[in-house]
């Protein structure tokens, strides 16, 4: 069976204020025609079709038109939600869908039912795992303690139970949207963490032929058997060195896999230049990069006058500008922005609580701080489902 492996389209996502409905309806197109070029038997989305919980009319309507004409060319897709998805809403009409050959996964309950699809060697078993929110679904495995690792592992073992009782000879696909230790990350994924830990081991999934993975944006291997497609756009300047791509799978009647990367069209180059803004003006090795949306760095000790306005004159699609002067580190004009880069939430609080105190948090303490930010956020996800 051959299957087309892509994920995070994030319909309605904007780039720095550069709509991107345009290169999301051009991507969708060339999804269309590599399905019927390549003649691929299924398509697999692994979550974050939207962007946000409530997605804008625009974005629905080109979702509407992608389920149309993967629907009109018969051929089947699994789908599932992300964490920037509304399960819910992306799950509605689910049934009247399933009819037409477009099978939403969303529900946490349904993860060890698959979607069976026929070839000439038997069933291939897709299972479909939305983000799974620890603080969510805890009662939902029985586990006692909701972490990520916990809840995706409960999971698993309703796929391979599932699995265990159909036909010998069975292949499966499992759709995840997660963070697998050993990925890479980039600026543009929304922060997981659970307890200080947002990845799970790609053990986790021991036991299926091909685990098709969503959450992070860019394309990668973690095994022959575990990929990520990444997003077939760029949403952030730290995916400039992004090959941005599908996988065309082929699962041979043995359960061995075979991979090709499918490129996808993107609207426009990116560049991260940096330097003084005379040297980015006048270096002549920055030509390739005039056509390209440029985020520039400029390291003046002092800010010069009308620099975005200067930029553009040999930039035009200039659409960030960072300050960094070179400065030492210790340096009491640092801004506070570089001395929190990199920094995550609980070790700003920590340092927080060093300075106001003089020491800091006590390991009890650095735990009720944790505790705290994982209530927040799960809040903020329970708030999201319930929209």
């Amino acid at each position: 069976m051959r299957f087309l492996h892509t994920s995070d389209w994030h319909l309605g996502r904007s780039f720095h204020r550069v709509g991107m409905l345009g290169a999301q309806a051009e991507f969708i197109g060339h999804l269309v025609s590599t399905v019927r070029e390549r003649e691929v038997d299924a398509v697999v989305v692994s979550g974050d079709v939207y962007d946000r919980a409530v997605p804008p009319l625009a974005a629905v309507e080109l979702f509407d038109d992608a389920l149309h004409r993967l629907a009109d060319l018969g051929v089947p897709t699994v789908m599932i939600s992300g964490n920037h998805d509304s399960a819910r809403r992306l799950g509605v009409g689910a049934g009247l869908m399933g009819r037409a050959g477009i099978h939403l996964r969303t529900e946490p309950s349904a993860c060890g039912t698959p979607v069976l699809l026929p070839d000439a060697h038997g069933d291939v078993a897709f299972y479909g795992l939305p983000y799974l929110e620890p603080a969510l679904v805890r009662d939902e495995f029985s586990v006692e303690r909701a972490g990520h690792e916990t809840v995706l592992a409960a999971a698993m073992d309703r796929v391979r139970a599932d699995l265990a009782a159909r036909p010998a000879g069975t292949r499966s696909v499992v759709l995840a949207h997660a963070f697998v230790t050993g990925g890479e990350p980039s600026d543009s994924e929304r922060d997981i963490a659970v307890g200080g830990v947002a990845s799970v081991p790609a053990a986790v999934f021991e036991g299926v032929d091909y685990v098709a993975l969503g959450h992070l944006h860019g394309c990668q291997t973690l095994t022959d058997r575990v990929r990520y497609s990444g997003s077939p756009l760029p949403y952030s300047f730290s995916e400039a060195g992004h090959r941005k791509s599908m996988w065309l799978v082929d699962l041979a009647a043995d359960g061995s896999v075979t991979a090709e990367r499918v490129d996808c069209p993107v609207p426009r180059p990116l560049a991260r230049l940096r330097g003084t803004l005379e040297g980015l003006l006048a270096d002549p090795a920055l030509a390739p990069h005039e056509e390209a949306w440029v985020e520039a760095t400029l390291t003046d000790p002092v800010r010069p006058a009308d620099p975005m306005a200067r930029l553009a004159e040999r930039f035009p699609h200039t659409l960030a500008l960072v300050f960094d002067p070179d400065r030492p580190p210790d340096d009491p004009d640092v801004s506070y922005a570089r001395r929190l880069a990199g920094r995550d939430d609980q070790q700003i609080a920590e340092d927080f609580v060093a300075h106001v105190r003089g020491a800091g948090p006590d390991p009890h303490e650095r735990t009720v701080l944790r505790d705290a930010f994982d209530a927040v956020r799960a809040d903020d996800a329970a708030r999201e489902v319930s929209r």
